[in-house]
């Protein structure tokens, strides 16, 4: 198995790591209480990582996490977390001395970066920032005298897509490969992303042999998700009216609630599991046509779905990319909706319903738009009084991810109107 790792049948290592409480002779078996881990998070002030230190806390947990402190994030203040700014690329100094609204992150405002983990011991890294290897190294490097498992986020996108089966793969499918493994950006088309993790992973594997876990996800959504791809189907829903559903009722989909994922992430960390996992869900195969009949029905709006072939909208330039989070399983993209998750469950993954799913993003979104537009108008006016332009982006109060709803009606009247196949 790559990496070195130890395998059973599943290919992890498994170590109970909690104390046992004996029942009395007529109580239900007692759940084990976890022991407390000291726990650095390498980011965890954006999506994934608020929803893990609610996780983790929530077990009696401790918590350090380690980040720039700059950008419009959700600083978790609720919870009582040790806070290191810096920045983890070794070359370059801190450059987080004040937040969006001018206050100063740091009093001393000196530049700090990784030399802040030096000495310092945690029972477990969970590292949800690495995108770059170079910088990856130099983290796993300097904490693996001290920390003793190292867990990297990688993503389902680090497979080879040449080699992934039609009818779904497991972990040992190939890897991407770059061209250029000293590559340090995306790419124009994101081509650059898959091949990237695949080499954070190794360099996290080289540092911790046997103490690494690769945990690759897949779409992940819900509450928090500031990318709003699957967030799309539920709001653009629950404002009602004629709907343009892509592809087949059929087609496969696969996400994994960031709820899940969090706690999932800590229990890996109680149990000392190692190896390699996907994270993806649900438990058994879910149908596009559901989800989107499932958003209909939580919404409690007057939507209407309308089914529109792959093929058309292909043909009428609203093909891959541009409806968010679904994808036509055809070609290199078959099998990218049904990989294969028994190592994850076998290690104690386990999924909310799709209710919950939806009916969480559909509690949240609201406040989400009032904290975009007011962060965004902030912004806007620290940029003013200091004779910079304002940020870029996109409107605050519109969704990030999907077709404007002016050119979906577009295409849904174009599809209306089309001649009959001879």
């Amino acid at each position: 198995m790559r990496g070195g790792l130890a395998a059973t049948a599943l290919g992890l290592v498994s170590t109970a790591c909690a104390r046992e409480t004996r029942p009395g002779p007529s109580s239900p078996p007692a759940a084990p209480e976890p022991v407390k881990k000291r726990i650095l998070i390498l980011g965890g002030t954006g999506f994934l990582g608020p929803k893990t230190i609610d996780a983790a806390i929530a077990r009696g947990h401790e918590i350090t996490i380690f980040n720039r402190g700059k950008r419009e994030k959700f600083l978790p203040l609720e919870h009582d977390v040790t806070h290191l700014y810096g920045n983890r690329d070794p070359e370059l100094p801190a450059d987080d001395e004040r937040g969006p609204d001018g206050q100063l992150l740091r009093p001393d405002a000196s530049p700090r970066g990784l030399e802040q983990l030096v000495g310092r011991q945690w029972d477990a890294v969970i590292d949800n920032s690495g995108y770059f290897p170079r910088h990856v190294k130099a983290s796993a490097e300097l904490l693996a005298p001290n920390v003793g498992h190292y867990i990297f986020i990688s993503s389902i996108s680090a497979y080879d897509e040449a080699s992934i089966p039609a009818a779904g793969g497991d972990e040992t499918v190939k890897l991407a490969e770059l061209a250029d493994p000293t590559v340090e950006t995306m790419g124009d088309q994101f081509q650059h992303y898959g091949g990237l993790k695949v080499l954070c992973e190794r360099a996290a594997q080289a540092a911790f042999p046997g103490r690494a876990t690769i945990v690759r996800p897949g779409y992940i959504v819900g509450p928090g998700d500031p990318t709003d791809r699957f967030s799309y189907w539920p709001v653009r829903i629950s404002k009602g009216g004629e709907v343009l559903a892509p592809g087949s009722p059929d087609d496969p989909l696969q996400w994994i609630d960031v709820r899940d994922l969090s706690e999932w992430l800590v229990k890996l960390v109680e149990d000392r599991t190692f190896g390699e996992l996907h994270a993806v869900g649900p438990a058994e195969p879910a149908r596009w046509g559901d989800v989107l009949t499932t958003c209909v029905e939580r919404s409690g709006s007057d939507a209407r779905l309308t089914w529109v072939p792959a093929r058309w909208l292909e043909e009428n330039g609203a093909g891959e990319g541009a409806f968010p989070i679904w994808t036509a399983p055809e070609g290199k993209y078959a099998g990218f909706h049904r990989w294969e998750n028994a190592r994850a469950e076998g290690a104690g993954l386990a999924f909310r319903s799709l209710d919950d799913t939806v009916t969480g993003i559909l509690d949240w979104y609201p406040k989400e738009i009032a904290r975009r537009v007011r962060v965004t108008r902030e912004l806007t006016e620290a940029a003013a009084a200091k004779g910079a332009p304002p940020p870029k982006g996109p409107p605050p109060d519109q969704l990030r991810a999907g077709p404007p709803i002016e050119r979906e009606q577009e295409l849904l009247a174009k599809f209306h109107a089309r001649k009959p196949r001879p």
